[in-house]
């Protein structure tokens, strides 16, 4: 039978292709995660190597920022960290497999075990590969969990399939809200001006993490993803600068029914914890759906329709 498991999601503010650094900020919150008797932590989507302002880098310049998995020098450091705290540590950065470079987001646990998932929806820079499996596993600590990387869980069929996979909890490491969006009514830019003064006016700016730039966004989508496929989730995202953009944060975690157990608002770094309860799994909505599939009907969710178009082309507004 599985344990409450007391799980952590972190927001921070990453800085573009400083590794040491940003590897610095996320060693302090492991160490606070560690005094809270946090067993599961995530953080962001490439908070290792940085994220928005990777965009227009080079395939040269990238590839020396980026790293294998699982014997690069930022694999070791979660893994040394997991060891020594006993604690699921989640992660990203910018994989380098022979030639080809990923999106992806590495899970470090206290029994030595590492998983690796790589965006399957890649689109940041074109010289990225997109990831084309799906990554649920067990964890030392009796739960079962998956891992789906920002735009990985926009998709419906992407939660389901976790689910069907046994997952449990799922791993959504992020770097959205406040980003350039051609659909009128989701998100929006965050005036610049409204972070460089969130000490003097917090706000103002909490104000816009709040609305529909921010969790306003979320909310049309992410509770459901839980409460569909009866999931836990930790959201963990970027907050602040990120190049030309200003990160929401609104880090939360989610239970099974899509309430938020708990969740930050803070223009700034910051970390939340939640106790997960098994028990609240098996009767949940979203648990008894999943018994009432009609696999046989579905056939049509595989056929090609003549509407698809490269991932890279949809996000970057390359498809006309």
């Amino acid at each position: 039978m599985r344990k409450p498991l007391r799980t952590a999601s972190v927001q921070f503010e990453h800085v573009n292709g400083d590794k040491p650094a940003n590897l610095a900020v996320m060693r302090g919150f492991v160490e606070r995660a560690a005094r809270q008797g946090v067993q599961t932590l995530a953080f962001p989507e490439c908070c290792i190597s940085g994220y928005w302002g990777l965009r227009d880098w080079s395939r040269e310049r990238l590839t020396g920022l980026a790293e294998p998995v699982f014997d690069g020098e930022s694999a070791r450091t979660l893994a040394a960290w997991s060891a020594e705290f006993g604690m699921t540590i989640g992660a990203g950065l910018i994989e380098r497999d022979g030639s080809r470079l990923f999106n992806t987001y590495v899970v470090a646990m206290p029994d030595g075990a590492m998983q690796r998932h790589r965006k399957i929806h890649a689109f940041v820079n074109e010289a990225l590969s997109c990831g084309d499996e799906f990554t649920v596993f067990d964890t030392p600590h009796g739960w079962r969990m998956g891992v789906l990387i920002c735009y990985d869980n926009n998709l419906v069929e992407n939660a389901r399939i976790n689910a069907l996979m046994g997952a449990e909890l799922i791993l959504a490491p992020h770097q959205t809200g406040g980003c350039r969006s051609r659909s009128p009514h989701a998100m929006g830019v965050v005036d610049r001006a409204l972070w460089d003064r969130r000490h003097e006016e917090p706000g103002a700016i909490e104000a816009e993490f709040h609305g529909e730039k921010g969790r306003g966004w979320l909310m049309r989508w992410l509770p459901a993803r839980a409460h569909d496929n009866g999931l836990f989730y930790l959201f963990s995202n970027g907050v602040g600068v990120d190049d030309d953009e200003v990160r929401t944060g609104n880090a939360m975690i989610l239970d099974p029914y899509g309430r938020i157990l708990t969740e930050t608002g803070r223009a700034g770094d910051d970390m939340v914890i939640a106790d997960l309860d098994p028990d609240l799994q098996p009767m949940s909505t979203g648990r008894r759906w999943l018994k009432a599939r009609r696999p046989e009907l579905y056939a049509k969710l595989t056929e090609l329709t003549g509407n698809e178009a490269p991932i890279r082309a949809i996000r970057m507004g390359e498809d006309g």
